[in-house]
């Protein structure tokens, strides 16, 4: 991970130099780096989730073959039978619903054994009044968790909080890692699947903090113009409203 030979040092100038949006060459084909200190690639934004057969808490599942069509949100936790990861299950719960009205499925996954989580979720129910409905991968073994870079050194052996929002295609749209001592906000990784299915579908982009945006409020960020023609013609009008050529939003229409 942390070379610094003259081959290694020259490899990463002439990353610098090209610039991340000229290199020509794929994230992985870097020379001398590798992902999650050296345990071997995983996915980033854009890359197709690699097919995955799992242990789960509602039987053997391969994803993201098994989500087919849908959006789903596959998060790990560092362990059962902790407070957090106990607070973070009861938060995803709770909004299950409102992911699945978005089309949108929840998976948990943790390096711990399936009877471990069948028990954790009996005591949750138990003593929380919680039903836990979605499914709970067991990777006991780690596989899938070094497969997606779940598992960083730095902070222990067991899985961070990491998040995927996987979209019908089983293409990743979002990775997010929280360190073990600070739980997610459900309600952003919701707001996230909102926005990301909006934005696909109207050829748009969300600005801070949407849908309360402390500048536009709701509206969505048209996409700048492609050439100089469109660019002297882009005015507000219309729907359009403009800060200037390259800054424009619009309410989207119910």
């Amino acid at each position: 991970m942390c070379r610094t030979d003259d081959k290694f040092e020259k490899d990463l100038k002439g990353v610098s130099q090209m610039g991340m949006g000229h290199m020509g060459m794929k994230h992985h084909m870097w020379p001398g780096m590798h992902h999650m200190g050296g345990m071997g690639n995983f996915p980033l934004i854009g890359d197709k989730l690699p097919q995955l057969e799992v242990k789960t808490t509602h039987g053997m599942m391969i994803i993201p073959d098994n989500f087919s069509g849908k959006w789903f949100v596959l998060f790990s936790h560092p362990a059962d039978f902790t407070p957090v990861c106990t607070t973070e299950f009861v938060g995803f719960e709770k909004r299950r619903e409102d992911f699945e009205k978005l089309n949108c499925k929840l998976i948990g996954l943790s390096i711990d054994q399936v009877f471990s989580h069948m028990k954790w979720t009996e005591w949750i129910k138990g003593n929380l009044g919680v039903e836990i409905k979605f499914p709970i991968i067991a990777d006991d073994q780690g596989k899938v968790a070094a497969t997606l870079g779940m598992i960083h050194p730095g902070k222990g052996s067991n899985t961070v909080r990491a998040v995927f929002i996987v979209d019908p295609e089983g293409t990743v749209r979002l990775i997010l890692f929280y360190p073990q001592e600070v739980g997610r906000n459900m309600d952003e990784i919701l707001r996230v699947v909102k926005a990301l299915q909006i934005a696909d579908k109207n050829k748009v982009s969300m600005p801070a903090n949407w849908p309360n945006n402390m500048l536009i409020g709701d509206d969505v960020i048209i996409p700048p113009p492609g050439d100089e023609k469109t660019a002297k013609d882009r005015v507000t009008g219309g729907d359009m409203v403009c800060y200037d050529w390259w800054f424009c939003h619009k309410k989207l229409k119910s």
